[in-house]
């Protein structure tokens, strides 16, 4: 059996994932990493896109993160993300109502701070439009 490391992914709303597992690729703001047993202690930004959690060898799931924070110590990676859905729940026809949405809101926005959660919520729309692809 593989080394393993404990993997939680909570969301604002509940604990999605807490189990162990071989490896998780977690989307960080510099770019993709894999979180391992036995990782260097480290803290990143996670940035919109998917999360793929490896058992036994393989992909076994893969949720897609709307941002966040990554924590990895050599036993544990967490993740505490600002959206978490598991990517086969994701429907074209909803992602494109979620973007177009967003699009309108950024078109409607009057101050900085609306234009600028606007913005977010349209790159967000679009990282889950990509990773439905």
């Amino acid at each position: 059996m593989a080394e393993t490391l404990e993997f939680e992914l909570v969301s604002p709303e509940k604990l999605l994932v807490s189990e162990p597992v071989e490896m998780v690729i977690v989307p960080g703001s510099e770019g993709n990493f894999g979180a391992m047993p036995r990782h260097a202690p480290m803290l990143s930004t996670v940035r919109p896109g998917v999360l793929d959690i490896y058992k036994d060898g393989k992909v076994a799931n893969q949720i897609f993160v709307a941002g966040g924070f990554a924590e990895v110590t050599e036993e544990r990676c967490t993740v505490l993300a600002e959206e978490a859905v598991v990517l086969s729940d994701l429907t074209r026809d909803d992602v494109e109502k979620r973007l177009q949405a967003a699009r309108d809101a950024e078109q409607e926005a009057d101050t900085d701070v609306e234009k600028a959660q606007a913005a977010k919520n349209v790159a967000v729309a679009e990282a889950m439009r990509d990773a439905i692809a």
